[in-house]
């Protein structure tokens, strides 16, 4: 196992019953990972994909000691989804739902400040910990068990991260896309301290875009980090600043004034190798001399 799921991890999967999540945990337990029940309101009871489904997640997790679900949850629901996962304590939440409104996003954040859930998303690809856990919605076929631990903003630049690896035959120890909404769970910061002290991973892709200062908040804590591991970074996006009319809330307080270049500049000031392309990532992986997985 690598950061936060693996092998062992038991999942639950939340709207277990609707097309896509049927699509999707069929392919997850296909791929292997151990899902264990699935939940959805009115269905408890119910045999889906060979599992049973409950109610609550309470329920399930008391039937099946899972600590992990996947949430495939309309965006009007999935507030209380969310909060229904924390009050069950699971370990793990990861919410593929996109268009979350931003108030019910900042009744989570408050919520999960008090507990001990973790939560990956909203509007996010998931995480893969390749041939052990999918959770979400990654394309498998594309992963390989490897060194590289992976983190982005950005749902498609993940794939072309996970690509760039592959082109060096270095692989990946976990895959995580942290969402593209406007206020998220788990950070940059979060993440990379799971990869810096996991022993699979020997360094990392990180890719980064404009809106809020998520970067920033990375690289002033990787400044700081002492037996740090090698990041390469991305930021996607051109030079020119973000609109603060679009309303990312960092954006909003700097007045507009956070561009592509003012995040590149904030991460190799930090130490972090910065390339300006990203199918220039191989390339910077490739001169760590890392030992390939071949």
């Amino acid at each position: 196992m690598s950061i936060l799921a693996g092998r062992h991890t038991r999942v639950l999967v939340q709207g277990m019953t609707g097309t896509q999540a049927s699509f999707h945990t069929k392919r997850s337990l296909d791929y292997g990972t151990n899902i264990v029940a699935g939940v959805t309101p009115g269905k408890g009871g119910l045999i889906h994909l060979g599992l049973p489904v409950f109610n609550t997640v309470k329920e399930a997790v008391n039937e099946t000691k899972a600590t992990a679900s996947v949430m495939f949850v309309p965006a009007a629901g999935a507030k209380s989804a969310i909060i229904e996962a924390v009050e069950a304590e699971l370990d793990l939440v990861v919410c593929i739902t996109d268009n979350i409104p931003i108030r019910d996003m900042l009744e989570v954040k408050n919520i999960l400040k008090n507990s001990h859930t973790r939560l990956i998303g909203p509007n996010t690809p998931g995480l893969m910990t390749p041939l052990e856990a999918r959770l979400g919605i990654f394309p498998e076929n594309i992963h390989r068990k490897g060194k590289i631990g992976i983190v982005s903003r950005s749902s498609t630049l993940t794939y072309e991260a996970v690509l760039e690896t592959e082109r060096v035959g270095l692989g990946q120890s976990t895959v995580i896309g942290l969402g593209d909404d406007l206020v998220i769970g788990m950070n940059f910061v979060d993440v990379l301290q799971e990869f810096m002290q996991d022993d699979e991973t020997e360094a990392i892709v990180m890719i980064g875009q404009l809106g809020g200062m998520f970067e920033e908040q990375a690289a002033e804590w990787y400044k700081n980090c002492l037996n740090r591991k090698p990041i390469i970074g991305f930021i996607a996006g051109n030079s020119q600043a973000f609109s603060a009319t679009v309303g990312y809330a960092g954006d909003i307080i700097t007045r507009g004034k956070i561009t592509a270049e003012d995040k590149k500049e904030a991460l190799s000031d930090a130490g972090i190798i910065v390339v300006e392309q990203i199918n220039r990532v191989h390339e910077a992986l490739a001169k760590l001399n890392l030992a390939t997985d071949d």
